[in-house]
């Protein structure tokens, strides 16, 4: 199959409003059901089974069978780089919109598959780069030394593995990049185990608690609400 072609039918799966709902449903990173999955895109069990089928066979969900359930996420880290592309390609939602981008908590702090987007996840990567932490380029971001000293003493050095280790992600309500790679999902994991943000219920964004706001006032020198 030809480059424009695989764009297209790529494409043509992103083109369905429930489809588009199912992966925008994942961008988390955790499982879901197909119950669940046909509860966000508003649609039934049996038509759920179609859009899924379709997604697993075009590489962008994989599937796992525990017990009784088959759970499905998103097939890579990729799949959600390329959804926030789109969204941020797409433009941000009106001010009225109550589509499932989630309003003003999700333009605050949400996640991106398993790192933190939105101005909390900016304004991370902005005390980074602003205190020699790390530097990002226009496809790629590395760790500098002194960055590396500060996230193993934040208690964030990232795990080792083939995932790309550091690099910019455009964010969709910001318009400017946030962290991903192994960096951004060991920063975005600390901040969840300290108790610095919560996620919420059927829904990307999470709320940055009491200690979180004094935490990333302390620790980055940023203050944010939630």
């Amino acid at each position: 199959m030809s480059d424009s072609n695989r764009i297209a039918v790529t494409a043509s799966l992103l083109g369905d409003p429930a489809r588009a709902n199912m992966l925008a449903a994942l961008m988390d990173g955790r499982a879901l059901t197909a119950k669940e999955l046909a509860y966000a895109a508003h649609v039934t069990p049996q038509t759920a089974s179609g859009h899924l089928g379709k997604l697993a066979d075009g590489g962008l969900l994989a599937a796992e069978k525990q017990g009784r359930h088959r759970y499905y996420r998103l097939a890579s880290p990729l799949i959600g780089q390329m959804l926030e592309g789109v969204m941020a390609v797409a433009g941000p939602e009106s001010p009225r919109s109550t589509a499932w981008r989630g309003g003003e908590a999700l333009r605050t702090a949400r996640t991106c598959y398993d790192h933190l987007a939105g101005r909390l996840g900016v304004a991370l990567a902005d005390a980074l780069s602003a205190r020699g932490h790390v530097t990002l380029g226009t496809d790629g971001g590395e760790v500098t030394e002194q960055g590396a000293r500060f996230l193993d003493g934040f208690g964030a050095s990232p795990a080792p593995g083939r995932r790309v280790f550091c690099r910019p992600c455009l964010d969709w309500s910001e318009r400017r990049p946030h962290l991903a790679g192994r960096v951004g999902a060991a920063l975005a994991c600390r901040c969840f185990a300290l108790g610095w943000i919560a996620r919420q219920r059927d829904t990307r964004a999470v709320a940055i608690t009491t200690a979180g706001r004094q935490g990333f006032q302390q620790t980055f020198g940023f203050a944010i609400g939630d």
